[in-house]
């Protein structure tokens, strides 16, 4: 079975938003965000690359709560930039890893694996 996480951007509230018109948008108005963002995933870990052409390590600061991974600009930074995602399910910190390389963000998130809470009852 094949899961494509659901990943939305802070911008658009709306869990429903159609993806390919938010495409259609950026690539059609020149104002629009020129991001370009991929995902993959495999059992463990999502991976996400982002362009962010100019940057260096020390300008970007990338915190994480829960499914949300914000990446921003630190105030010194030579540029503004700033963006949130959700994941569907929760990152494990401990798991992840972020490397900048040639202007492309690569965050590689590891999954939290859900622990079952289900106990046995006893049948009398």
């Amino acid at each position: 079975m094949f899961f494509a996480p659901a990943v939305r951007t802070a911008r658009f509230a709306p869990r429903a938003f159609d993806r390919s018109f938010e495409r259609f948008v950026n690539d059609t108005l020149p104002s629009g965000p020129q991001r370009s963002l991929n995902v993959e995933q495999d059992d463990k870990t999502w991976t996400l690359s982002l362009d962010v052409p100019g940057l260096s390590r020390d300008d970007l600061s990338i915190g994480i709560e829960g499914a949300v991974v914000r990446i921003e600009t630190r105030a010194e930074a030579k540029r503004p930039f700033k963006a949130a995602y959700e994941l569907p399910q929760a990152i494990d910190v401990a798991a992840s890893d972020a490397r900048l390389e040639n202007g492309v963000l690569t965050l590689k998130l590891g999954k939290v694996v859900p622990v079952s809470q289900v106990q046995q009852l006893a049948i009398h």
